[in-house]
This record gives C-alpha cells, sequence and structure tokens, in this order.
C-alpha cells in the first residue's frame, strides 16, 4: 500500500496516527513509525496505530512509540480506537484482548487484569514488586503492575516536583527491567490522584492510560484510595475502577482532531 488514509486522535493529549490497515495491508518498519511520527518532518504524533484484521477479536491494534519500538497496550489509543469505529469493540493487542464500549461522550474500556509477579513485570531477577529495593535519588521502592506493559510506580509527596525529564530514562533502561519500563510518580490527595509519567519509548506524556490503570491499582491495593478513583494528569483526567481478582476499567475522553493522506512510501 502507498497511499492511504489516517486519522488524527488524542486522548488526553496523548496524540496518535491511526491507520486503518483492516482491508489494505501496510507494512510498518521501526524506521517507517520514527519518520510518520517526527513532529517536523512528519505527520506527528506520541505512537502510530496499525489496525489490521484479527481472528479472535474484532479488531487487532498495533501500537508503535516515536522511537519505533513496538509495545504490547495502550489505554488513550484504546478508547481512540472505539471512538473512531463507533461501536463497542474486542481489540487485539500483543498484551492481550480488552474490550471498549461507548459511554455518552466518553469510552469505557476493560484493559485486562493487572499482574503483579515479578515474571510478569518482567523483572531482571526475583523481586518484591509491591516494594522494589531500589532507588534512583528521591525516587524509592516503586511498586512494579504489569498493564499489558510494565510500569513503576513511586508515590511521593508533590508529583510535579519530581524530575522526570531526568530520572525517567535513567529508570525507564535501568538493568532491573529487560524489556524497559514506563515511569509513574504520584501524590494523592484525598480519593485522587495526581500523576505524571515518563513513557517509554515517548518520553514526557500528557497522558498515559495504562500508567493511570497502574497507578491506581498499585494505590489501591496500598491502601491509599478507594475505586473507583480520579487519575488527573496534564491532559486530562480518567476515571479507574478496580476489585482484586477483577479486570481494569478506564473511562475517559477520545478526541477526533483530523483526517489526512498519505504516501507511505514518503516515510521509508
Amino acid at each position: 500500500m502507498a497511499k492511504g488514509e489516517f486519522h488524527k486522535m488524542h486522548g488526553l493529549g496523548n496524540d496518535f496516527v491511526i491507520i486503518d490497515a483492516r482491508d489494505c495491508p501496510m507494512e510498518m518498519s521501526p524506521p517507517r513509525a520514527r519518520a510518520i511520527a517526527d513532529r517536523k518532518f512528519g505527520i506527528g504524533c506520541d505512537q502510530i496505530i496499525l489496525l489490521g484484521k484479527s481472528k479472535v477479536a474484532d479488531v487487532a491494534m498495533r501500537i508503535f512509540n516515536a522511537d519505533g519500538s513496538e509495545v504490547e497496550a495502550c489505554g488513550n489509543a484504546s478508547r481512540c480506537v472505539v471512538a473512531l469505529l463507533q461501536q463497542d469493540l474486542q481489540i487485539e493487542t500483543k498484551g492481550g484482548v480488552i474490550s471498549g464500549q461507548l459511554s455518552g461522550n466518553a469510552v469505557t474500556v476493560s484493559m485486562g487484569d493487572a499482574k503483579f509477579d515479578w515474571q510478569d513485570i518482567p523483572l531482571a531477577f526475583a523481586m518484591d514488586s509491591g516494594s522494589l529495593p531500589l532507588a534512583w535519588e528521591e525516587l524509592e521502592n516503586p511498586m512494579a503492575v504489569n498493564m499489558g506493559n510494565p510500569h513503576a510506580v513511586f508515590f511521593v509527596d508533590d508529583a510535579d516536583a519530581a524530575d522526570l525529564a531526568r530520572l525517567g530514562p535513567i529508570i525507564e533502561h535501568d538493568a532491573a527491567f529487560p524489556e524497559r519500563v514506563n515511569v509513574n510518580v504520584a501524590s494523592v490527595q484525598g480519593n485522587e490522584i495526581h500523576l505524571k509519567v515518563w513513557e517509554r519509548g515517548a518520553g514526557l506524556t500528557g497522558a498515559c492510560g495504562t500508567g493511570a490503570c497502574a497507578t491506581a491499582v498499585a494505590a489501591i491495593k496500598q491502601g491509599k484510595v478507594q475505586s473507583p478513583v480520579i487519575v488527573h494528569q496534564k491532559g486530562g483526567s480518567l476515571t479507574i475502577a478496580w476489585e482484586p481478582g477483577q479486570p481494569v476499567i478506564m473511562t475517559g475522553s477520545a478526541t477526533y482532531v483530523f483526517t489526512g493522506q498519505a504516501d507511505w512510501d514518503d516515510f521509508g
């Protein structure tokens, strides 16, 4: 496929180029993904979302970060896909099958089970995932949660004070996390969470859906909040509900920006 249509959407400012390749399959390589995501010479986005046919769900979704790496899950993108196709969906991802439903002006997505075993995160060796015996300056003893992708969650007094632009890439690439890790720094006020995220392969983002889920799960599990909880990020807020043994439920907005045409051969 040379020329094709794309859709620009965002979930709380976490923006995507969505390509529906169900009828006209296309190849997505790391160089092509980087070229499309480039904000000066490409279309520009945090992630490229490639939709395809699925044998186990209504649609398959592949997710490529701005650095070209392919990742397992993206909550904000999942909401955007449901909003784009305007129907309740079962979505196949590399992190498992998730379900999404239209909910008025918002979208509710069942993100599947949160996982806590060190092998499931994954960690490089056996550790207590509830409080990792690790520290990076003032960021200490995170809880590790897998939400289809790996997350480290730090609770601090003031999330805004954390220097994630500097510490985020150091933690993301630490040898303790063989598949790298998303870094979440959160502060709790009442039954609400204020969150900053350094996203694996994308950097600082205005919002991260799986990060909000992982952080809410960690806060509920540690007794800091009760379900459902509102998670505030720079781009907006999500409502996360979770009970032990149940899937994580995320509700939030999905915004359509524009449709465009591109010659994919121009992107390598």
